[in-house]
């Protein structure tokens, strides 16, 4: 997702801040709950009449035990490398990502070029560096490659990073993706900056890891009636009543998508401005879960 104002419904609200009746809420919420796998659940709600945040919300919610023998964790992108081994920028929807890998599920991942393809934040899969972060204004780096979801004995990581490009080449990791902004780390809420990305609301896709050893991958839908979507605050809050500790937003917007094998796209992605399962958005890198 750009980070930008988008003139579409729901997007541009005013913030409303979260409260007791919103843990209520969340609290008493009958979720429609599917094992999809041993140990693995996903869990799926539709607040309507405006119940969560003062707005209709749809919320997928894929659950994974931390450490697992059965499955396998790894990031995959859409790029192919030439005979030079450069990287060609290329997209593909979240579902062809899933399939082509042989997934078990999937989210879309980090942020990327839409235009040309390739993501714009530092990838690395498998010891090979697929993409490089792009440089900013004086080396800063971006809002969403501050952090990064690393893979490390099969276990998911959440890591913070730093301000500047580069910091993420000294990560010991054979499997890096960057993303942002960090929601919460060690069960603290980051501080988040005011600006538009953060605070209109938009569909979005964040990984969380519980208190209670889960892996939490989270999409909220919105630009549409249905289902307003959540600006950050209102996704930081959802992660802490859900029990994560460290908590990181990943690309939304169009490019949400969780993707199941033999359910396909189980949420309502944004791109086709309709509330179906049809909207998928190409995008450049994905997280799956594959059966070991």
């Amino acid at each position: 997702m750009k980070p930008i104002v988008f003139l579409l419904f729901a997007t541009i609200t005013t913030i409303h801040a979260q409260t007791a009746a919103d843990s209520i809420t969340l609290h008493n919420a009958k979720w429609d709950i599917q094992e999809i796998g041993r140990g693995i659940k996903w869990r799926k709600t539709h607040f309507n009449q405006k119940q969560l945040f003062n707005a209709n919300q749809s919320i997928n919610i894929i659950e994974i035990p931390v450490k697992s023998r059965k499955h396998r964790w790894a990031i995959v992108t859409a790029d192919s490398l030439d005979k030079k081994n450069k990287a060609q920028g290329q997209l593909r929807p979240t579902s062809t990502l899933a399939k082509e890998n042989q997934a078990l599920l999937a989210i879309n991942g980090g942020f990327f070029d839409v235009k040309n393809g390739g993501s714009v934040d530092f990838i690395k899969v498998n010891g090979q560096v697929v993409d490089t972060t792009r440089l900013g204004i004086g080396h800063q780096a971006a809002f969403h490659g501050q952090a990064a979801i690393v893979i490390h004995h099969n276990r998911l990581r959440i890591i913070k990073g730093a301000s500047t490009v580069g910091w993420e080449s000294t990560l010991p990791y054979q499997n890096v993706m960057l993303s942002g902004p960090l929601l919460r780390l060690n069960g603290t809420d980051e501080v988040l900056p005011k600006n538009a990305f953060n605070d209109n609301r938009h569909p979005r896709s964040c990984a969380c890891i519980t208190n209670k050893k889960k892996v939490l991958l989270i999409t909220i839908d919105g630009r549409s009636a249905e289902s307003y979507g959540m600006n950050l605050a209102e996704l930081t809050f959802l992660a802490r009543q859900l029990g994560c500790r460290d908590a990181l937003n990943l690309d939304g917007g169009g490019s949400t998508t969780l993707w199941i094998e033999g359910k396909g796209v189980v949420n309502y992605p944004s791109d086709n401005k309709k509330f179906d399962h049809e909207g998928e958005r190409a995008v450049s890198n994905a997280l799956v879960l594959k059966l070991n």
